[in-house]
């Protein structure tokens, strides 16, 4: 019921119920002051209340002020009749149209929708889920990572839901700051910016930067010649799939076995990946010889707070907070190496 009211109050409905019931308030009050004069201010205000309810309400009960019987009682009692009985009925026709033209089972989901999203952090928001943004959803529900879709077409949001059973999402244009606000966004640990329009993805990186600046932000580009403005705009990765999609080619071609393993990897039950994990404080002086050679995780390179890359680490080499570890895991592998490190997987 409390969920009803909340969405009848977002309706455009509820200021013209609201009108409605204060007119009907007010054609009590009237009426009860009228009823007590008739009497010459002798009968209760009880039944001078009661005598306005029955009116209004066409309840037909004998008067219970006398002295509505006369005359004036009874022209006056006409009109109360009248305008409470218009009154109620506009209250009726109004709650009545809320019911038949609201969509209450969409208004449910989007209110779950929007409680959802408000308890999620350090999510991640996927602006478009066209072909690109499919493939990014994709990748996020096999690393396990939460996230919300943003999409202006409610078809193409069912139709992820229903191939992916992902349900956290969200009509409306992600270049709008108060969508990207209902997604999230302050909260947000990344925003990707995939849409088929190069200018909204520049608009959605401005905007997230704005909002969040502390998101990290990859953006789509189609045209190369976008990449500097959508750069300056604030996104921290230009991808553009015709580029990268030529380069995959080639690679084919010249390297086919490289390629294959990689393609083997991300096709494996295990859904390796190759996942970088930041060194906690807790890990200071860990060596990658006390992090073990587990089947969990592979240790591929450490990135150190210089910038400067170790690969294939020696046993004896110490981590350091700050430091970033590359490896090659699956989400319950990440999982056990931050909780190795005494990260935020340790609890």
């Amino acid at each position: 019921m409390f969920t009803l009211f909340q969405i009848f109050r977002e309706s455009p409905y509820y200021p013209k119920f609201a009108g409605g019931f204060f007119f009907i308030v007010v054609v009590h009050v009237l009426g009860t002051l009228g009823y007590l004069a008739i009497s010459g201010w002798q009968a209760p205000p009880m039944d001078a209340l009661y005598m306005t309810f029955n009116v209004v309400t066409t309840l037909g009960f004998a008067e219970t002020v006398e002295a509505a019987r006369g005359t004036g009682g009874r022209l006056f009692t006409m009109a109360v009749a009248f305008f409470g009985i218009a009154g109620t009925w506009y209250l009726f026709s109004t709650f009545t149209a809320f019911i038949l033209e609201t969509n209450l089972n969409q208004a449910y989901r989007r209110r779950r929708m929007e409680r959802t999203i408000s308890a999620l952090s350090g999510h991640y928001i996927v602006c478009g889920i066209g072909r690109v943004g499919s493939y990014v959803a994709d990748e996020l529900l096999k690393t396990e990572r939460p996230f919300v879709v943003v999409d202006p077409d409610e078809r193409t949001l069912a139709a992820h839901e229903e191939r992916t059973g992902h349900r956290v999402h969200l009509a409306g244009d992600a270049a709008d700051d108060d969508v990207l606000a209902r997604a999230g966004v302050a909260r947000a640990a990344g925003v990707f910016a995939v849409t088929s329009d190069d200018s909204k993805n520049l608009v959605v990186s401005l905007s997230v930067k704005q909002l969040n600046p502390a998101a990290r932000v990859v953006a789509r580009v189609h045209d190369r010649r976008n990449m500097d403005k959508t750069r300056l705009a604030g996104a921290d990765e230009i991808v553009s799939p015709d580029f990268t999609g030529g380069m995959r080619i080639a690679s084919a071609m010249l390297r086919p076995n490289a390629v294959h393993v990689m393609d083997m990897m991300l096709h494996t039950d295990d859904n390796l990946r190759v996942e970088e994990v930041a060194v906690p404080p807790a890990a200071a002086g860990t060596t990658v010889e006390a992090l073990g050679r587990r089947r969990e995780w592979l240790l591929v390179a450490i990135r150190d707070a210089q910038s400067r890359w170790h690969f294939n680490p020696a046993p004896d080499t110490r981590v350091s907070p700050g430091d970033i570890i590359v490896a090659i895991v699956s989400p319950e592998g990440r999982r056990l190496l931050e909780r190795a490190l005494g990260g935020p997987a340790a609890g």
